[in-house]
């Protein structure tokens, strides 16, 4: 058992690192390569490298689904969250992107209410407002120098990803397969993608290619990493880890993109984070007491 989390451990701090790199790669095309054609490269690498996993797993019947509403609600959403990411990448610093990013867990919360019939009690309900002043000293309105119009576009995209996380929560409490729901996730970000990036085509130098090409195969590497991480670990022990992205992306923003990040934004993050692993901590008692504290 020891052995298992601590490989989940290096899987998932190794996942939050390849995502760091699609993030390094995405800023630096993005002056010269539209948001919609980059999320396009990255839906068709990651078909073709689910192309092997979908034939393993039983060839095209795998793709069978009785849920297509919640596919296409999963579809929509997580493409929205990822083209605001993009958007994100290519406009703010780095690590300020990836912080925002874990607003997402507030905003499921607040949508598990209407959307699963969750109850939220007073314990969780207090994280999640601590979780906002957080995000408040990341952005501090009319004082901070990073635009705050980008910023809100990042945080719109936590909300289609918590969108997201709760269509994909639903299927598997009604038992559709991973493959399926990623592989459908990947069809439908390609044709959107698509339908967004032949009016703004640009055709990418070769040294551009490549680095379309290396969002896609590390994003999906990231995806593969991080999904054998909360196979072989508890929730309670991963989790954490995924915060390690915040590191990654400041490191590299610091080294490539001379991004510093303010003691007002690091305070921030602190209490974003803090609130995020309380909600998490709550969530498991809740689900082991079957109560909504």
């Amino acid at each position: 058992m020891a052995r298992r989390r601590a490989r989940a451990i290096v899987a998932i701090i190794a996942a939050a690192a390849a995502f760091a790199v699609a993030a390094t790669l995405v800023k630096l095309i993005a002056p010269a390569i539209p948001t919609a054609q980059i999320v396009l490269f990255r839906s068709v690498v990651a078909l073709f490298a689910l192309a092997p996993i979908i034939q393993r797993e039983g060839g095209i019947r795998v793709l069978r689904t009785r849920q297509p509403l919640l596919h296409a609600m999963r579809t929509f959403a997580g493409f929205g969250g990822m083209m605001t990411a993009f958007y994100g990448y290519a406009t703010l610093p780095l690590a300020e992107v990836t912080a925002l990013g874990f607003t997402m867990p507030l905003f499921l919360t607040i949508l598990s209410i209407p959307l699963l019939g969750e109850k939220v009690g007073i314990r969780r309900a207090s994280a999640v407002v601590v979780g906002f002043l957080g995000v408040l000293l990341i952005l501090r309105p009319g004082a901070s120098d990073v635009p705050l119009g980008p910023a809100l576009v990042v945080v719109f995209g936590a909300v289609c990803w918590a969108l997201a996380m709760i269509a994909i929560r639903r299927m598997g409490e009604q038992g559709e397969s991973n493959v399926a729901i990623v592989a459908w996730f990947s069809i439908g970000g390609t044709v959107l993608a698509g339908a967004l990036a032949i009016p703004v085509w640009v055709t990418p130098s070769w040294t551009e290619f490549a680095a379309l090409v290396g969002v896609g195969l590390s994003s999906t590497v990231a995806q593969l990493l991080m999904t054998d991480a909360y196979r072989r670990g508890e929730p309670t022990i991963v989790a954490p880890f995924e915060y390690s992205g915040i590191l990654w992306t400041a490191l590299i923003g610091i080294m490539l993109f001379d991004e510093t990040p303010s003691p007002t934004m690091a305070a921030g993050v602190a209490v974003l984070v803090a609130s995020g692993l309380y909600i998490l901590h709550r969530e498991v008692i809740r689900r082991r007491q079957g109560g909504g504290r």
